[in-house]
C-alpha cells in the first residue's frame, strides 16, 4: 500500500513558541525530523505547516511542504488537509518535536495494518525507564489490553498502585508520537468534536477510544525526545554528542 508521511509543524507552539525552528548543531529542529522520516524511506514526506517562516526554511532544505489552511485547529486537522488531496491508502503523522525518532519506528507503526485489514489507527510506546518520567506531566502514558489495544491514555502516571510503582508487576509505557492512519478514518476522525477525555487531558488520541474506534499500540525501545522546552534541546544535543 501507498504511504504518506506528514509532519505537522506549527510556531505558535504554548510551551515552547517557535520550537520547531531551534537550531540543533547547526540545523533547525524540523530538518532533522524530516530527515529521520526520510530514512525510513516509506513513501512520500510532506511537511504541514501554517507558517510563512517555517515553509520558507522548510523549503530551504528541500523539504516539500503545503501551507495548511487557518481552520486547523491542531496537528492532526493539518495532516488531514494535506491528505485529503493525496492518493495514499495509509498516512502517517509524525511530530515536528521529534528529532530522533528513529526511522525504524516510522515503519514499525505502519505494519500492523498489513496483518489487521479493519485496523484503522496504530501508534507507539516505549517503556518507562525512570520514576522522573513516570511522574512527569510531559511524558504521556499509556496502558494496553491484552492484543495490544490502547485502554487509556493519560499525563498522570497510570496505571495507580496502591502499594507503591514498583509492586505494580507490569510494563509501563510511555507514548511516542507517531500515529499511522487509514486515510478514511483520518478524515472522519477530524471531523469529530474534541470528546470531554481530550479536553481533559490535552491528548487528541483519547477522541478515538471515546468514540469507540481501536487504537493498536506498537511497543519497542525507541530512544528518542520530545522537545517540550527549552532545555530539551540540550538533552537532545547531549544525546547526539554520545552516539
Amino acid at each position: 500500500m501507498k504511504v504518506l508521511a506528514v509532519i505537522p509543524a506549527r510556531y505558535s507552539s504554548f510551551r515552547f513558541p517557535g520550537k520547531v525552528l531551534a537550531p540543533i548543531r547547526g540545523k533547525p529542529m524540523i530538518q532533522w525530523v524530516w530527515e529521520r522520516v526520510k530514512q525510513a524511506s516509506v513513501g512520500e514526506v510532506i511537511i504541514a505547516t501554517d507558517d510563512r517562516r517555517i515553509e520558507e526554511v522548510a523549503e530551504r532544505f528541500g523539504a516539500k511542504v503545503v501551507l495548511t489552511s487557518s481552520e486547523c485547529q491542531s496537528g492532526t486537522d493539518r495532516v488531514a488537509e494535506v491528505a485529503q488531496e493525496q492518493e495514499a491508502p495509509l498516512v502517517v503523522n509524525i511530530q515536528g518535536d521529534e528529532p530522533l525518532i528513529p526511522p525504524q519506528a516510522i515503519k514499525d507503526v505502519i505494519a500492523p495494518f498489513f496483518s489487521h485489514p479493519q485496523l484503522q489507527m496504530s501508534t507507539l510506546a516505549s517503556p518507562i525507564k525512570t520514576t522522573s518520567e513516570l511522574h512527569n506531566p510531559d511524558v504521556v502514558k499509556v496502558i494496553v489490553d491484552r492484543e495490544g489495544f490502547a485502554l487509556y491514555f493519560s499525563r498522570y502516571p497510570i496505571p495507580y498502585s496502591r502499594d507503591g510503582d514498583g509492586a505494580i508487576g507490569i510494563l509501563r509505557l510511555k507514548h511516542i508520537g507517531v500515529y499511522g492512519y487509514r486515510k478514511d478514518f483520518l478524515l472522519h476522525f477530524s471531523a469529530l468534536k474534541p470528546s470531554p477525555l481530550e479536553r481533559a487531558e490535552g491528548l487528541e488520541q483519547l477522541r478515538a477510544l471515546e468514540n469507540g474506534y481501536r487504537i493498536k499500540v506498537v511497543v519497542g525501545d525507541y530512544s528518542t525526545i520530545n522537545v517540550d522546552h527549552p532545555q530539551d534541546l540540550r538533552k537532545v544535543e547531549e544525546r547526539l554528542s554520545s552516539v
